[in-house]
């Protein structure tokens, strides 16, 4: 397997760091933090090279909080600047390699991937399959193990450089294990750990029908008993060498559904949404018009929101679901909200 090296140079460019600075700001440009940097971009800026061509570049405190949705988790948070940048300027040039690596099957943080490419591969499993085999990892990124994420990490990247970098994030935490949720690289660093369960799968077993999005995965056949047995392979290599377990390990008939991605799909080409998904999904519409009235977000963000619901709704067999919800309705008193309006009777009309 080829290792890559000679990367510093194009990671600490000016030029990329900038690129990292872009990103990095993404949405987030009415924050105060991201325009107090941005008024002094090329002080700031070349201090952050100047920090990480003298190594003495270290990840910053993290600030917590706790969400609750779709389950508890804790959420950890750096500063703007340097770190959200830092990370974005070593991942602008590492994760077009690590991409290389990883199999077609892979949905997650990848380019022209994501939930529903995700979905529609599902689907086509289902469909030609009569077996699901389904696998979900407990704890998924606090048990990422540090020292293991640094062997594959390493078998992949030889810059010294860099591999000092992505120690530092890695280790930031202060802990063996545990990838922080929140943090830009996390996404990519879940990926690659999980691509050593892929690349057995695909390349040693020859399951065809594999797929992966995070840390939820599902093999397909027509032989339950081919099934049971590659699922207690993947099982083992899971806590043998990436030190993690299984919360879920489940073979069924596909006509009972696929719940894959906050869709249910199923044999007859039929997707439905997930319980779970919708209850979330309605929440958010009731919380939209409050938000905006309350000057929490703005009118493109809202309208923004409920673009996304309706994306999420055209992938799946919604039509009640979508007339209950009456988004379009929504739509509109967005659209023709002045600020003026009362709240009380405008979110009456729009989702009641």
């Amino acid at each position: 397997m080829k290792r890559y090296g000679n990367l510093w140079d194009e990671i600490t460019s000016i030029e990329n760091i900038q690129l990292a600075f872009n990103k990095a700001k993404k949405g987030k440009g009415w924050q105060n933090t991201v325009k107090r940097v941005e008024d002094k971009k090329d002080i700031y800026l070349e201090n952050l090279q100047d920090k990480l061509l003298n190594h003495s570049y270290y990840t910053s405190k993290y600030k917590e909080k706790v969400i609750y949705e779709p389950k508890q988790r804790i959420i950890y948070v750096l500063p703007f600047y340097p770190d959200r940048i830092a990370q974005h300027a070593v991942m602008n040039v590492v994760a077009p390699i690590w991409d290389r690596f990883f199999i077609k099957d892979s949905y997650a943080c990848r380019k022209n991937k994501g939930q529903h490419a995700g979905s529609k591969r599902a689907m086509q499993f289902t469909r030609r399959n009569k077996y699901c085999l389904q696998c979900d990892v407990s704890k998924f990124y606090p048990s990422i193990n540090h020292d293991v994420l640094m062997e594959i990490i390493s078998r992949k990247i030889k810059d010294k450089n860099v591999l000092w970098l992505l120690g530092e994030i890695i280790s930031s935490i202060g802990e063996d294990s545990n990838v922080p949720i929140g943090n830009y690289t996390s996404q990519w660093f879940g990926n690659l750990y999980l691509n050593e369960l892929d690349q057995l799968m695909k390349h040693k077993y020859h399951v065809t029908d594999y797929i992966r999005y995070c840390d939820d995965f599902l093999m397909f056949s027509d032989s339950k008993e081919q099934l049971r047995e590659w699922g207690n392979v993947a099982e083992n290599f899971i806590k043998s060498w990436l030190k993690m377990k299984l919360s879920k390990k489940s073979i069924f008939p596909t006509t009972q559904g696929v719940d894959f991605l906050g869709y249910r799909h199923f044999p007859d080409g039929k997707i439905l949404i997930r319980k779970s998904t919708a209850k979330r999904q309605k929440q958010t519409i009731k919380e939209i018009p409050w938000l905006l009235s309350h000057g929490r977000i703005s009118k493109e963000s809202a309208l923004s929101k409920v673009a996304s619901i309706k994306g999420w709704l055209m992938w799946a067999d919604t039509y009640n679901l979508s007339i209950y919800m009456q988004l379009d309705r929504l739509e509109e008193w967005i659209k023709k909200y002045d600020g003026r309006t009362r709240f009380e009777v405008r979110i009456s009309e729009a989702v009641e």
